[in-house]
C-alpha cells in the first residue's frame, strides 16, 4: 500500500508545530499519521511538551504581519491552544508584561523587529524568548543584534534562536504565495521602477523559493525561459543553493525527516519551473466555473477567509443584511473534496452529505429516545446508556457546521452568478477564439449582458489576446467606446495592447477536447432544488433566499477539459514524451540549472548568447555555463514546483491539479504519480489584477 504523500501544507504545519513545541523533537505520531493519511484532511496532532509537574507549557506567541499570515492560513485559534498558546499578539501592537510565561517569536529578520525584541527583553515582558526567524538572518543583522543584546545585558533572556525557512503562505495543500503584494507585477513591468527595487524583489523571491525548497526537502532542477525576471530569479536561486551545499556545515537537505538527495538523479528530484506572468495573462482575467475559483473571484477570499453579506430575510430585504466570516481550513473535508470541481456538482455533494448527516443523526436519536440530536448532552442520562453514540456527537456537529457554512457560501455564489451572468461569460470564454468582432461588439453594447462593467472588460481583453484577427485602429476605438458606455475603466487597455504581441508568442491555445455545452441533464442543479424545501429541517432555519428562483435561468453545463498555457509548459518539461510538439518547441530553449551539477548553470541549449528582452526593459546579465544535453532537456519528472513571477491565479492552480490527477490516473495501478505544487509572488483575483494593469496603462498612455 502506498503511503500518504505529504503536501506542502502538511510539511509547513509540522514545522509550525515544532516551533510551538519550543523546537523540541516531536513524537513519531505525526509521521505515522501522515503515512496513513489524515482522515477528512484533519491536521494530525502530536502532544505538546510538559513541564516538570506534567502540565503543558503555556506560552505567548508574538508575530509580525508575515508571521501572522503564515500561521493564520494553516492553523486556527483552537490549534494554537492545543499547543499551549494562551495569547497571540502582533509585535507592533501595545503589549503588557506577562513575566512568568515564555514567548515564542515568529517574524522576519528585519532591523525594526530585532530592535523590538531587544526592547521586550529590556522590559522583561516575558520569562524567556524563543526567537524563530521566517528566513535566514543575514550576518550583518545578526552581528548588529548581538551588539544590541550585549549592550543591554539581556542575553540571558534568550532561550533559543533559529532560522526556520517558513516565509511563504500556504493557501491550499499544494498552493503557496510569498505574500509580496499585488503590485509586484507593476514593479517588474514599470519603467519607473529603479534597479534597486528590482533587486529587492528578486532577492525576496529567491529567499521565499529557497524556503519552499527546504520545506519540501529536495533540491530541484530549475527550468525557466531566457530573459526577464524569471531568469534572474533562477540564476540567483541556483547560486544560493550551490553555496549552501558547498559551504554550510549543516546541510538543510540532509536533516532527519527530509528527503535525502545526495547522489540522487535529476529525474528523481522535482523540477522547479519559473515563468514570468506575461507568459499568459488570460488566467488572471478569466471567469471560472470551479468552486474555489468562484469563491476567490466573487467572494474575494483572502488567507482562506471569506467575509460576505447575506440578507436577514430574502422575502423582506428591508430588514437589512448581516456580515458573516468563514474560514476554509484544513479540517474542512467538504472543501478538500470539492474545491476544484465544477460548481453545479457542489450542490449535489452538499445534498448527499446533508442526507448522510440526517440519516446518521436520526439513527442516534432513535437509539437514545430523544427527539433531536441537539437534546443529546454528553453529560446527560443518554450518555450513560449509549457511550458509543455520544462519541459520534463532536464529529457530527462539526460536519453539520461545515455543511451549514458551505450551504451559505454556495447560495451567495449562486446569487453572484445570476446577478453578474457569470455563466454566460464563462461559456463565451470557453470558445473565445470562435467569437467574431461583430459578436464581441454586440455583447459589449448590450446593457442586458452583465451588470458589472469589469466583467465585460475582462472578456474583451481575453478575446483581444486570443484572437488571430487583426484589429484596426478604428475598430479598437469602437470597442473602447462600447466599454466606456458600459461603465468600464479602459485605462488597462493601453498596456494590454503593448504586451499583446509578447503574450501571443508565449500563449498556447487549443480547442478543448470536450467543449463546454449545456448538459443533457436538465436538473444539473438538482442539488440546490432538492435542498431548498428542506433547509428549515436540516439547517435549523432558512438562508434568507429562495434557491429555486436563483437556479432558474442559470445555465447548466460542465466546463471543457483543456490544458491552459502554464499546464502545457509544465507537461512539456515533466512529460515530454506526451507533450505536444508545439509545447516542446516553445520550451526547447528554456534554461537548465542543476544546483548539484558543476556544469548545468543555465546556458540556453544551442542558442546564441544574445539576450531576449522582456517588456519594458532588460533584466540581469549573461549566465555562463555548459550546454544542457539533449537527454537533460528530455528527462521526465514526477514532481514539479511551478512558480509565476508577478501574480498567480486560482485557475492555473486548479488546471495544474486536474492535469496531475488525470495523467496519474491514466498510468494505472503502480504507474507514475505526478504532483504539482503551484506558487507565485501573490495570488490575486481578477479585479485586483486589472487594477494593477490599469496603473501600467496610465504610464503607457
Amino acid at each position: 500500500m502506498v503511503g500518504h504523500q505529504q503536501t506542502l501544507r502538511d510539511r509547513q504545519v509540522a514545522s509550525l508545530q515544532k516551533i510551538l513545541n519550543l523546537n523540541q523533537p516531536s513524537s513519531d505520531a505525526f509521521a505515522d499519521q501522515q503515512d496513513a493519511g489524515p482522515p477528512n484532511g484533519l491536521i494530525p496532532q502530536t502532544t505538546p511538551i510538559l513541564n516538570s509537574e506534567g502540565d503543558p507549557i503555556w506560552k505567548v506567541l508574538v508575530f509580525d504581519d508575515l508571521g501572522r499570515d503564515v500561521i493564520s492560513s494553516v492553523l486556527r485559534v483552537n490549534d494554537l491552544r492545543a499547543w499551549g498558546v494562551t495569547i497571540h499578539l502582533n509585535i507592533n501592537s501595545q503589549r503588557h508584561p506577562i513575566p512568568d510565561v515564555p514567548a515564542v517569536y515568529l517574524l522576519e529578520p528585519t532591523p525594526s523587529n530585532l530592535s523590538l525584541i531587544n526592547a521586550d527583553l529590556m522590559k522583561n515582558l516575558y520569562s524567556d524568548a524563543y526567537i524563530n526567524f521566517l528566513s535566514s538572518i543575514p550576518r550583518p543583522l545578526m552581528e548588529d543584534f548581538a551588539s544590541q543584546i550585549a549592550e543591554s545585558g539581556t542575553a540571558d533572556g534568550i532561550a533559543q534562536m533559529y532560522d526556520q525557512y517558513l516565509n511563504f503562505i500556504v493557501g491550499e495543500p499544494d498552493l503557496f504565495s510569498l505574500g509580496m503584494g499585488k503590485d509586484t507585477y507593476w514593479a517588474l513591468n514599470s519603467a519607473q521602477t529603479q534597479d534597486e527595487e528590482i533587486d529587492t524583489i528578486v532577492d525576496r523571491t529567491v529567499r521565499g523559493l529557497f524556503s519552499v525548497v527546504v520545506t519540501m526537502g529536495s533540491i530541484p532542477v530549475i527550468r525557466c525561459p531566457k530573459g526577464g525576471p524569471a531568469e534572474m530569479i533562477a540564476a540567483r536561486l541556483d547560486r544560493k543553493l550551490r553555496d549552501h551545499i558547498l559551504n554550510s556545515k549543516n546541510n538543510l537537505f540532509s536533516n532527519q525527516g527530509q528527503r535525502s538527495t545526495a547522489g540522487s538523479t535529476p529525474s528523481s528530484r522535482p523540477v522547479l519551473v519559473i515563468v514570468d506572468r506575461n507568459v499568459d495573462l488570460i488566467p488572471m482575467l478569466s471567469h471560472s466555473w470551479t468552486y474555489q475559483s468562484l469563491v476567490h473571484d466573487v467572494l474575494k477570499m483572502r488567507l482562506n477567509r471569506i467575509t460576505m453579506e447575506t440578507l436577514l430575510d430574502g422575502d423582506n430585504p428591508s430588514r437589512g443584511k448581516i456580515k458573516r466570516s468563514y474560514d476554509l481550513n484544513s479540517n474542512d473535508f467538504f472543501w478538500a473534496r470539492n474545491a476544484g470541481v465544477p460548481f453545479p456538482q457542489v450542490a449535489e455533494d452538499i445534498d448527499a452529505e446533508l442526507t448522510k448527516y440526517k440519516d446518521e443523526a436520526s439513527e442516534i436519536t432513535k437509539r437514545t429516545g430523544v427527539s433531536s440530536i441537539e437534546d443529546l448532552n454528553e453529560s446527560g442520562s443518554s450518555a450513560q446508556h449509549l457511550k458509543a453514540a455520544i462519541t459520534l456527537l463532536p464529529e457530527l456537529r462539526e460536519r453539520k457546521a461545515i455543511l451549514d457554512m458551505h450551504m451559505n457560501i454556495a447560495t451567495t455564489l449562486l446569487q453572484g452568478i445570476k446577478d453578474r451572468q457569470l455563466d454566460n461569460f464563462f461559456q463565451i470564454e470557453e470558445n473565445i477564439t470562435k467569437e467574431t468582432k461583430t459578436q464581441i461588439l454586440e455583447l459589449l453594447n448590450d446593457p442586458g449582458k452583465g451588470k458589472v462593467p469589469l466583467d465585460k472588460l475582462r472578456l474583451f481583453i481575453i478575446w483581444f489576446l486570443n484572437t488571430e484577427q487583426e484589429v484596426s485602429r478604428s475598430e479598437m476605438d469602437r470597442f473602447e467606446d462600447a466599454l466606456t458606455r458600459a461603465g468600464a475603466d479602459i485605462t488597462a487597455l493601453a498596456y494590454v495592447k503593448r504586451v499583446r504581441d509578447e503574450t501571443r508568442m508565449t500563449m498556447m491555445t487549443s480547442a478543448p477536447s470536450l467543449p463546454a455545452q449545456p448538459s443533457t441533464d436538465i436538473n444539473l442543479f438538482r442539488g440546490f432544488s432538492s435542498i431548498s424545501n428542506k433547509l428549515t429541517d436540516r439547517l435549523g432555519g432558512g438562508l434568507g433566499v429562495n434557491l429555486d428562483s436563483l437556479v432558474s435561468g442559470v445555465k447548466n453545463f460542465l466546463p471543457a477539459n483543456k490544458n491552459i498555457t502554464i499546464t502545457k509548459i509544465v507537461e512539456s518539461l515533466m512529460d515530454p514524451a506526451s507533450a505536444s510538439s508545439s509545447a516542446i518547441a516553445k520550451t526547447e530553449d528554456y534554461l537548465y540549472f542543476d544546483p548539484r551539477s558543476k556544469d548545468a548553470r543555465g546556458t540556453m541549449p544551442g542558442a546564441q548568447s544574445s539576450r531576449q528582452q522582456s517588456a519594458p526593459g532588460t533584466f540581469g546579465g549573461p549566465v555562463t555555463g555548459t550546454h544542457a544535453t539533449f537527454g537533460q532537456r528530455r528527462q521526465g519528472f514526477s514532481e514539479a514546483i511551478v512558480f509565476t513571477v508577478g501574480g498567480g491565479s486560482m485557475d492555473e492552480y486548479g488546471n495544474l491539479q486536474d492535469w496531475a490527477k488525470r495523467t496519474s490516473a491514466a498510468q494505472g495501478q503502480g504507474g507514475v504519480r505526478r504532483r504539482v505544487v503551484y506558487g507565485s509572488t501573490e495570488v490575486v483575483n481578477a479585479e485586483e489584477f486589472v487594477g494593477v494593469v490599469a496603473r501600467l496603462g496610465k504610464e503607457s498612455g
